[in-house]
């Protein structure tokens, strides 16, 4: 069973990520914040349509949220626009990008809650001791990518990239009628670290963002007529 301690040595002194199945995931994060599973994942059935995308697709759905935390604890901050640089985004950068905020309801969720104490000790581990104590501008995500007959849906349509953060939290929410949607992780030169499907929901990956890069293939809808999406959950930290 993997434990705290194995995804810090991953990110600390391993290949800069590490993949969490979906049972190991539910253990670190504990019975009782995941007792409302459902109603948690039923809000990415009201996300809404990303209008920036610059190559015209109409495939991603989200919702956005802004927090600062600490040891002191969590705070969500206000709702204001999501911004990346060309440097990391080479579609979207460079753009002040206005989102539906994250409903109360689903930003003060104990999962959410939870997954935000989670990742803030792994990344505080992670943190060389020589630097103060971490708090992080932390950024949260809820994506849904849905193809159709007509169009695939890219879950990164920015291709391989960093999101120009210090860690990411990447969790499956549902995977339901799609084909692809393979992760792959590289280093900064460019050389393959591994690949790998979210396939369950809370199959997750922690990510070191200065050492590495992830992207996913394109997916596409395995029966016509019958639902398909990919729902995912992200939340970036970034020292303050």
């Amino acid at each position: 069973m993997i434990t705290i301690d194995n995804i810090v040595a991953a990110l600390r002194s391993g290949p800069g990520f590490a993949s969490v199945e979906a049972t190991e995931a539910r253990s670190l994060i504990g019975h009782q914040a995941l007792v409302n599973w459902d109603g948690f994942a039923e809000s990415w059935n009201d996300l809404k349509i990303d209008t920036y995308m610059a190559d015209g697709g109409r495939f991603r759905r989200r919702r956005y949220a802004r927090f600062t935390v600490s040891a002191l604890g969590i705070t969500r901050e206000p709702h204001g626009p999501h911004f990346q640089s060309l440097e990391y985004n080479r579609l979207n950068g460079d753009v002040d990008r206005w989102f539906e905020p994250v409903t109360e309801e689903i930003a003060s969720h104990p999962i959410t809650t939870q997954l935000l104490r989670l990742c803030f000790d792994i990344f505080a581990a992670s943190t060389p001791p020589t630097l103060p104590a971490p708090v992080f501008k932390v950024e949260m995500h809820q994506f849904r990518i849905e193809p159709t007959q007509k169009e695939a849906g890219k879950p990164t349509p920015e291709g391989m990239h960093r999101d120009g953060v210090d860690w990411v939290f990447v969790g499956l929410i549902a995977r339901t009628g799609i084909a692809g949607g393979v992760t792959g992780i590289g280093d900064n030169e460019g050389r393959s670290l591994g690949a790998f499907t979210l396939t369950e929901p809370l199959d997750a990956v922690f990510l070191d963002d200065r050492r590495v890069r992830h992207g996913v293939t394109q997916v596409q809808v395995l029966h016509s007529g019958q639902p398909a999406f990919r729902d995912v959950l992200v939340l970036t930290f970034r020292a303050a």
